[in-house]
């Protein structure tokens, strides 16, 4: 499975953030592509992130609005996914003013992560270290306990 993670704002290199999402990249078995654009108006947001979907993936929008699953749900779904030929996810994280409709509506899947707000560079490391459970639940790793 190849993951695409397209987000407005850039991380720095040296940021405890970046370290946490180096260190869930290096763990993951899957391939992981970070894309990246600087903050801009929702439009030019809306814009990047959807050219930033590879034709054929599933698309996941992280939006306050979504649905709020477990870990176990979020495994399964991406399974079913992988089971019926689908090689790519890409994740969309939305600036300060968060998705328009037009984003929210390319998905297959719109997620939160809770209620709370949590630091744009944060939610990247929330995410990849979500996607690297997600492995070890299809694997049968006993990382995942519930």
């Amino acid at each position: 499975m190849r993951v695409i993670v397209a987000a407005i704002g850039k991380c720095k290199k040296n940021s405890p953030e970046r370290m946490l999402i180096d260190e869930y990249i290096k763990r993951s078995s899957w391939e992981v592509v970070i894309k990246e654009a600087d903050n801009s108006n929702q439009e030019d947001e809306a814009k990047f992130l959807q050219a930033a979907i590879p034709q054929g993936a599933k698309v996941i929008v992280l939006d306050e609005r979504g649905v709020n699953i477990k870990s176990l749900e979020l495994a399964a779904k991406l399974e079913n996914w992988q089971v019926n030929g689908c090689s790519e996810v890409c994740f969309l994280i939305g600036g300060a003013d968060g998705h328009l409709q037009s984003t929210r509506d390319k998905a297959d899947l719109v997620l939160s992560f809770g209620k709370l707000t949590l630091p744009h560079m944060l939610m990247r490391a929330v995410l990849l270290e979500q996607v690297y459970r997600v492995q070890t639940i299809i694997a049968g790793h006993p990382y995942h306990r519930e």
